[in-house]
């Protein structure tokens, strides 16, 4: 007696394509949620520096040397919200960027994943740096401070390195 196999319709959606690790796709989502967090807050930031359109009191700038939310605004939107979703660009691609690469560390990883793991340095910068001028901690500051080392530690792990290894040629989609 053989051993008879269904042809089944599951057996004809099995792919053979290499599926992107759960890590690589939590990072791509981190990067696109802060980045599109970010635009919203700078954006509203620049459209009004008073910070009334997203409730910002004034008396946050007491202790510091600005009189507006406009440059917090324009930094918000760029460095936080451009940039990540250009980082998320590239993890999904792996396209080459000539610019971004003269700026990696890790030489055999992509500019993307450099790029990732910087974003989670500037982002507790960011909000280290606020909770010193404002001169208080609120509990968006611990999630902010949480987010940024949750970046670093995803984008630190062997099987999102492998992925974003320059050489290594595997796609990842």
């Amino acid at each position: 007696m053989g051993c008879k196999t269904r042809n089944t319709p599951m057996m004809h959606a099995i792919s053979l394509k290499p599926r992107r690790p759960f890590a690589c796709t939590l990072l791509i989502l981190l990067q696109l949620l802060l980045g599109a967090g970010a635009l919203f807050g700078g954006g509203s930031l620049i459209i009004d520096p008073s910070g009334t359109l997203i409730q910002l009191p004034a008396s946050l700038l007491e202790h510091t040397p600005l009189d507006s939310f406009l440059v917090p605004g324009i930094i918000l939107f760029t460095v936080l919200g451009i940039l990540p979703l250009m980082i998320a660009f590239g993890l999904v691609t792996k396209k080459k960027w000539q610019a971004a690469d003269r700026l990696k560390l890790f030489r055999d990883r992509h500019w993307s994943w450099n790029l990732s793991l910087y974003t989670g340095f500037v982002l507790i910068g960011w909000i280290t740096i606020q909770m010193y001028l404002v001169h208080g901690v609120a509990l968006l500051h611990v999630t902010y401070i949480f987010w940024g080392m949750l970046v670093q530690a995803v984008t630190l792990l062997p099987e999102v390195q492998k992925v974003y290894r320059a050489d290594n040629g595997l796609p990842i989609s």
